[in-house]
């Protein structure tokens, strides 16, 4: 078993890890996402993505969203130390596999080539339903809206075809319907 280069010691693992998008409600002041993060980093847990934003401009909430890797038990820990952090309004664990959850992720791809490669790859951005913002003869940037993995693969399928630039924005999730999370 290979050594890890981290700083930071790895948690112990009791069962299967898995990923998991943990939203997080809290004060939008100073320092609250230092705090959050903190957590996470004080234990030695990886966050893989994070996206954060003003929900609620009257009542000044932000909502974070986390994805990260973990066993039911770290989860579980993670939850339970997020809810006893004083800006924290609630905590949810939308798990990948709830078809009730929606989950997207937004990217910016920079592509630069030939005419014939930049056609070659407008072609496939189709199949994605990307956006084009901006294009010159010799580039284009588009914006995509997609589950994860279907960013991924088209990453790597426009690579070869003169991916120069890629900016991300990490996952979000909501539920589906009418249905609001309810913090049990």
């Amino acid at each position: 078993m290979a050594k890890s280069k981290s700083a930071y010691s790895e948690p112990v693992k009791f069962g299967k890890e898995d990923y998991h998008i943990i939203v997080v409600w809290v004060d939008n002041e100073a320092g609250v996402l230092a705090r959050v993060i903190g957590l996470f980093s004080g234990r030695g847990y990886n966050i893989e993505s994070l996206a954060v934003a003003e929900v609620d401009k009257k009542k000044h909430v932000s909502r974070i969203t986390i994805v990260t890797k973990g066993t039911p038990e770290v989860i579980k820990q993670i939850k339970l130390q997020l809810g006893k952090l004083v800006p924290v309004h609630k905590v949810a664990d939308f798990s990948r596999n709830d078809p009730k959850i929606l989950f997207k992720e937004l990217a910016l791809l920079k592509v630069a080539g030939t005419s014939k490669k930049l056609d070659k790859a407008k072609k496939l951005c189709k199949k994605y339903n990307c956006v084009i913002l901006d294009k010159t003869k010799k580039s284009f940037v588009i914006q995509v809206t997609a589950l994860r993995r279907e960013i991924d693969k088209l990453i790597v399928t426009l690579k070869p075809l003169g991916l120069i630039s890629v900016s991300r924005t990490g996952a979000v999730a909501m539920t589906k319907g009418e249905e609001i999370f309810i913090q049990n």
